[in-house]
Formats: structure tokens, C-alpha cells, sequence
């Protein structure tokens, strides 16, 4: 018996928490259909760009003497002016803005020291390890040359090797982070697909599902009222 209203009783909570949770679950629902609808770059626009043939700047001195060149910035880095040069072929070059002459890629040993003085415990250094922009980790996921300077707290922090800066750090929480954002998408692949069939299809299902349960919480308060 006492098993019994303990049951019930469960059974009234449910129903209540269902009256609670219902309308934004069936929200959650509606929107995340029709977020995944359509491909993200349709909703930015992006595919209404006319892509148009990249040109190659004109530059003076040394950053135009090596090959064509795409763009360039000019930055403070670490005291010195610098200019980080990018080629038409995606490579990126550094010059000291006042001589105009190259500078040498980032080795382990700088790479070491820019985390010790950019991130908090970053002198706390389990590994360092070069790879190339065909190999990236896949947490990073940029196709850039790279030192992955690994924390002894699990942190990864990525120094581009052409850039000498900071290209992205990586906390355990980042790296779960992403995982659930992968299953949460349903592309535990890429991580970047937001509208795909299978996506699709379980929003439509979770969104038909809901709206029944919406439904059918009208039908049992009904019958409770009748009884």
C-alpha cells in the first residue's frame, strides 16, 4: 500500500514537472528544427558571394621579393614592430617592420617561452611538439604549422610557427566541450555541420514528440477532472 502512494505520488510530480517543462521543451524543439534546417552558410548569406579571382598585392622591398602576396598586417609583438605577411599560397611570413628584413620561424625553445609569458601556468611545460599543416591535432583543426606546447594541467596551447602567436588553447574543458558539441550535432566528424539529414530528422521527431506530450497533458488533466 505504501508502495502504492509512494507511486501516485511520484506520479503527481511527474505530471506537474511536465506541466513546468513541457512548453520550453516543445520550444527548444520548434527552434533547433528550424536552426538545422538550412545549411549555416545559406543563413549568413555566404553562398549569395560571388567569389571573384584573388589578386596579389603590389608591395615594396623584401615581403614582395618572394613570391605574390595576399595581404599583410603590422602588429606589436613582444617590443617590435612587426608585419606578418601572407603569400597567395596560404604561407605566412614575418618581417621586422623597420629593416624589412624576414625573421626566423618560432623554435621549441620560443615557442616555450610565449606560453610561459601569455598564459597563466604556462611555465608548467609537459611536452612540446611540432606539426605540420597537413597534421594538425584535431583539436586545433586549422591548416597552419604549428608548436603544440602541452600543460602539465592538460591545457594545450598551439604558437604558430610562422606567426609567433598564440593560435588557440585547448582546456580539457574545451576539448569535452567539443565532444558534446559533436554528439549534440550528431557529426562527432567535423564538429561543424549543423544541418544534415540525420540532424534533421531527429529535431522533426524530438519536435512531433514533444508537441504530443504537450498535447496529451491537456488529455490527462481532462480525465483527472472528469474523474
Amino acid at each position: 500500500m505504501a508502495r502504492g502512494a509512494l507511486m501516485r505520488r511520484f506520479t503527481r510530480w511527474h505530471i506537474w514537472l511536465g506541466w513546468l517543462v513541457g512548453v520550453p521543451i516543445l520550444m527548444w524543439t520548434v527552434t533547433g528544427l528550424f536552426m538545422v534546417a538550412r545549411p549555416i552558410d545559406e543563413v549568413r548569406g555566404t553562398t549569395l558571394r560571388i567569389e571573384n579571382e584573388p589578386q596579389a598585392l603590389t608591395l615594396p622591398g623584401a615581403a614582395s621579393a618572394d613570391g605574390p602576396v595576399k595581404e599583410m598586417r603590422a602588429f606589436m609583438q613582444r617590443g617590435r614592430a612587426v608585419s606578418l605577411v601572407t603569400m597567395m599560397d596560404g604561407t605566412q611570413r614575418r618581417y621586422d617592420l623597420a629593416s624589412g628584413e624576414p625573421l626566423a620561424e618560432i623554435d621549441a625553445a620560443a615557442a616555450r617561452a610565449i606560453v610561459g609569458e601569455a598564459i597563466r601556468g604556462g611555465d608548467a611545460v609537459a611536452s612540446v611538439t611540432r606539426f605540420d599543416a597537413e597534421e594538425v591535432p584535431f583539436d586545433f583543426r586549422k591548416p597552419m604549422p604549428v608548436w603544440q606546447v602541452a600543460l602539465t594541467d592538460g591545457t594545450h596551447v598551439y604558437v604558430g610557427q610562422q606567426t609567433g602567436e598564440i593560435e588557440a588553447v585547448r582546456t580539457r574543458w574545451w576539448r569535452t566541450f567539443d565532444f558534446m558539441w559533436g554528439l549534440h550535432i550528431m557529426d562527432l566528424k567535423t564538429r561543424e555541420d549543423t544541418s544534415h539529414p540525420i540532424l534533421i530528422l531527429f529535431a522533426a521527431l524530438g519536435t512531433i514528440g514533444a508537441l504530443l506530450g504537450c498535447v496529451l497533458m491537456f488529455r490527462r488533466r481532462k480525465a483527472r477532472v472528469t474523474a
